[in-house]
C-alpha cells in the first residue's frame, strides 16, 4: 500500500485563515501566530506535504492557484469534520432548544443537509423552524437565529452568500414571447418584486401579476404548470424550469444577499453551534 503524508489540521486552519482574511498578516492575528510562523506553515504545506504551489504572490497581495482552490473546499470540510468529532466526543449530551426563522425558499435547498449534520452530532437538541417571508421575520424578537434575504449594502448580520436573481418559466411554454408577461411573485411586501417591476419597466415590457403567494412552493407549482414567469435566486430554480436571459429579451436582474442574524438577547451555546453549521452549509 502506498504511503501518503498526513496533513496537520493546523496547517489547513492557517491556509483557510489566509484565504478568508485576505492575507498572511491578518491570518497571523486570527491563528495567534507570528507572520513568519504562518509563512513557514504554508511553505511546509506547499513544499513538504502537497508539493504544489497554493498561492500566487504579488507583493502583499495573494491569490489562490488552481490547486489552492481545490484544496480550499477539502480543507473547509476536513476542519468542519474535525470540529464535529471534538464536539461530539466532548459534549455528546448538549441539550436545549433553538428557534430559527427562515423563508421557505431556503428550507428545501439548504436546510436538510445542515440539519442532518447538526442532528448527527447533537441529537438531543430540539430545533423549531418558523417559515415566514423575510419582512415578517425581521419584526420578530422571539427567534434565536434568522435567515433573511436582503438588498446588497443592507446586510445587517452575517453574509452567508450572494446570489443572482434569474427569470424562469416552464420549458416549452414560451411565455416570454407574450405581449403582456404573466408573472408569479411573492406576496407584498417583498423588495424583489420592486426589482422585477423596475427591470421590466426599464425596457418597456408590459406585464401583469397573475399569481402571488407567500410560499415558494406555490409559485414554483404555478410556474411549472406553464401559467406564469417568475424571478427567483438562481440556486432555487429547479432543473425542469428554463432560465431566461437577455437572449429571450428579458432584462438583467440584480444580486440579492442571504444573511444570518443573531438575536443578541437569546444568544447561547446551542444557537451559536447551529449558526456554525448554517454558515458552513450555505457555502456548499
Amino acid at each position: 500500500m502506498s504511503h501518503y503524508p498526513s496533513i496537520d489540521s493546523e496547517l489547513l486552519r492557517t491556509f483557510v485563515a489566509i484565504v478568508e482574511h485576505g492575507g498572511f498578516t491578518r491570518a497571523a492575528e486570527v491563528v495567534n501566530r507570528t507572520q513568519s510562523a504562518v509563512s513557514m506553515q504554508i511553505k511546509r504545506l506547499e513544499d513538504d506535504v502537497l508539493q504544489r504551489a497554493l498561492f500566487v504572490r504579488d507583493g502583499r497581495q495573494v491569490s489562490l492557484t488552481v490547486e489552492g482552490q481545490l484544496l480550499l473546499g477539502y480543507a473547509r470540510r476536513i476542519l468542519k469534520l474535525h470540529a464535529e468529532v471534538l464536539n461530539s466526543m466532548r459534549e455528546p449530551h448538549m441539550v436545549g432548544t433553538v428557534r430559527i426563522g427562515t423563508p421557505d425558499d431556503y428550507v428545501m435547498r439548504f436546510m436538510p443537509s445542515i440539519l442532518l449534520r447538526f442532528a448527527q452530532t447533537y441529537p438531543l437538541i430540539q430545533v423549531e423552524m418558523h417559515c415566514e417571508p423575510s419582512t415578517q421575520l425581521l419584526q420578530r424578537q422571539d427567534l434565536d437565529l434568522t435567515i433573511v434575504t436582503r438588498e446588497p449594502g443592507n446586510e445587517n448580520g452575517q453574509l452567508l452568500r450572494q446570489e443572482q436573481l434569474a427569470w424562469a418559466q416552464a420549458r416549452g411554454s414560451n411565455l416570454h414571447e407574450m405581449q403582456t408577461l404573466p408573472l408569479a411573485l411573492f406576496t407584498p411586501p417583498c423588495f424583489c418584486n420592486g426589482w422585477v417591476r423596475n427591470a421590466l419597466d426599464g425596457i418597456g415590457r408590459d406585464y401583469r401579476v397573475a399569481y402571488t403567494s407567500a410560499g415558494l412552493s406555490a409559485i414554483m407549482a404555478v410556474t411549472s404548470a406553464g401559467l406564469a414567469i417568475t424571478a427567483q435566486l438562481q440556486s432555487l430554480i429547479p432543473a425542469e424550469l428554463q432560465i431566461l436571459s437577455e437572449a429571450e429579451s428579458m432584462p438583467a436582474l440584480p444580486t440579492a444577499s442571504i444573511v444570518l442574524m443573531h438575536n443578541p438577547r437569546r444568544r447561547n451555546q446551542v444557537s451559536e453551534t447551529l449558526a456554525e453549521y448554517i454558515i458552513e452549509g450555505f457555502r456548499l
